[in-house]
């Protein structure tokens, strides 16, 4: 069965920003839709005007997308959902509200995405259903998407380009440089656009972790490269930046698994979002010190650990529970997918048990 998808428009969809070498900029106004065609016969937006259209993932956690339009020319940056709120009863994704993408499909250049969350790229198909466009991501990123392609039917239909950090891409007026940054996920990047009015910045998701799990922290000399030369605009992620502190470094989780498992006499249960390979690989690296048979529960889960062994991203030979009753050894280590929709948590299965066989590794 199909999920059923709803297309929104959030309050960020509603915010703007027109940017020109004079490096003036004009806000949107809320909870209005913007006009271009309005705007354009006030003079305030020309045809050598960039405009940053935000369609979703500002002010909320999901949907995280935006188009650069600068002429005749559009860049799609990141096509994400969102998962539904309590009260959305019937829905099970919420997507960003594309409709000026699709009337203006001829225009767009491409899609540029910079990691494989959910949040930024889960949208990507149902886009794609209705947009013609390459797209652009690192290996990992590529590899979690065109999984996902197949499922809407779209494998083999859609032009996927890999990108990586040692080379710049040229789109129309738009140059992107890929900048490495570390999150969750492997194979995070930046972007540095290079516009006629100007560069932008936009950072995607990251965390400062000087000792990341995959060696490859954010290259702050590269951001700092690009800052000295001027930056026209930076759009940065800003998830709890109004919150006193420091992110905790990754590894700190894997000491923490480190003292359950050593202590814990039976099975340990660790639940995480699928697509978090770095967390997926500590829990790996626990059960191997501590010789611990591992199962995976959950299609994501199962996919995505899948997709990042195959890619490089993940280390760890594979093999599927040969038993049909699900039982698994009392010191084995269970890892369940979770989402941010408590409906969808494979965790929540445990009690009643699993409807299917787990994949294991020895």
């Amino acid at each position: 069965m199909r999920p059923v998808a709803a297309r929104t428009r959030g309050r960020s969809g509603e915010h703007s920003l027109v940017l020109d070498k004079r490096h003036a900029w004009r806000g949107g106004v809320p909870l209005r839709p913007y006009d271009f065609r309005a705007e354009a016969q006030t003079g305030l937006v020309t045809r050598h005007s960039l405009k940053v259209i935000p369609l979703g993932g500002l002010g909320a956690i999901g949907k995280n997308m935006m188009v650069l339009e600068y002429g005749d020319a559009c860049l799609v940056l990141d096509a994400g959902l969102m998962f539904p709120d309590d009260d959305m009863l019937g829905i099970d994704l919420v997507l960003p509200d594309f409709s000026y993408i699709v009337e203006n499909k001829k225009r767009v250049l491409g899609v540029i995405l910079t990691h494989g969350h959910e949040d930024h790229v889960g949208a990507l198909p149902y886009l794609l259903k209705e947009v013609d466009a390459p797209v652009y991501g690192t290996r990992l990123t590529l590899g979690l998407v065109n999984a996902k392609l197949g499922e809407h039917g779209l494998q083999g239909k859609v032009s996927l380009n890999e990108v990586s950090s040692a080379k710049p891409l040229s789109l129309g007026p738009f140059t992107i440089e890929f900048l490495d940054v570390t999150h969750s996920i492997p194979d995070g990047v930046g972007f540095g656009i290079h516009t006629p009015v100007g560069t932008i910045i936009h950072t995607g998701d990251f965390k400062l972790d000087q000792t990341p799990i995959d060696n490859r922290p954010t290259s702050m000399q590269k951001f700092a490269e690009l800052g000295s030369k001027g930056v026209l605009l930076l759009m940065s992620d800003s998830t709890n930046a109004d919150s006193p502190g420091f992110t905790s470094p990754e590894r700190g989780v894997g000491r923490a698994l480190e003292g359950i498992f050593a202590l814990a006499p039976g099975r340990v249960i660790v639940a995480s979002f699928a697509s978090h390979i770095h967390r997926i690989q500590q829990v790996m690296d626990t059960c191997d010190k501590y010789g611990r048979s591992l199962a995976v529960i959950g299609r994501s889960m199962v996919k995505n650990v899948n997709i990042a062994q195959n890619l490089g991203a993940s280390s760890r030979s594979w093999t599927p529970v040969t038993s049909t009753d699900g039982r698994w050894p009392s010191s084995a280590a269970a890892w369940s997918r979770t989402s941010t929709s408590p409906r969808t948590w494979a965790i929540s299965r445990y009690p009643r048990g699993c409807s299917s066989s787990p994949t294991t590794s020895t």
